[in-house]
This record gives structure tokens, C-alpha cells and sequence, in this order.
């Protein structure tokens, strides 16, 4: 019988069927299966993200309902809203807008 002499490199562990089948089976898995180990991964940290983006839109609708009873309740909360989102002001007034250096660089993009 010819005997090849690559064979006789390989470690007898790896030699032996059981435990090549058992290798091949988890290079299956971790790597070539449709559910593999890097798209859980992934699967893992996307649903990770929704959860953390969901609690802030929980936190945000909260917020915004309590912003809108508030101003439902009291005329003057509407009309300090009014002045402070739209920037409106009474005929006989002047109105000053001062910006943080961060929303001047913000608007200045937005201009050119």
C-alpha cells in the first residue's frame, strides 16, 4: 500500500473520522451556516440598538405628551411656547436671538 507523507504530518487526533466529522460540523456552524455565530452577533447588537433607540422614543413621546397637556391647560405656556419655538413677538416688542457657538456653526453649514 503506497503510503503519502503528508499524512504522516498530521496529528493523529485529526486523523482519526470521529473527530474530523465533529471538526467539519462546527466549521459548519460557526462560519457557513445560515445562522452562524457572526450574523447572531450581529443579529444580538442590532436588537440591542432598537431596545436602547426604543426607551428613547418612549422617553420622547413622554416628554412631548406632558409638553402638550401643559400647553393645553395654560394660555400662558402656549404663548411663552409660541415665543420661544417660532420666535413671535407682540407688534410693539423687539426680539434679540442669541446662539450658542454651536448652532452658529450649525446654521452657517446649512447657508452655504
Amino acid at each position: 500500500m503506497i503510503r503519502f507523507k503528508f499524512i504522516d504530518k498530521i496529528p493523529a487526533a485529526f486523523r482519526n473520522k470521529y473527530i474530523l466529522t465533529i471538526l467539519i460540523f462546527l466549521i459548519w456552524l460557526l462560519l457557513l451556516d445560515s445562522n452562524n455565530l457572526l450574523s447572531r452577533y450581529k443579529e444580538i447588537r442590532e436588537m440591542n440598538r432598537l431596545r436602547k433607540d426604543r426607551e428613547y422614543y418612549l422617553e420622547k413621546i413622554e416628554a412631548d405628551r406632558r409638553k402638550l397637556l401643559e400647553l393645553k391647560t395654560d394660555n400662558d405656556n402656549l404663548e411663552k411656547f409660541a415665543r420661544e419655538q417660532y420666535r413671535m413677538k407682540k407688534p410693539d416688542e423687539d426680539l434679540y436671538i442669541i446662539l450658542s457657538p454651536r448652532e452658529d456653526r450649525e446654521i452657517a453649514r446649512k447657508n452655504n
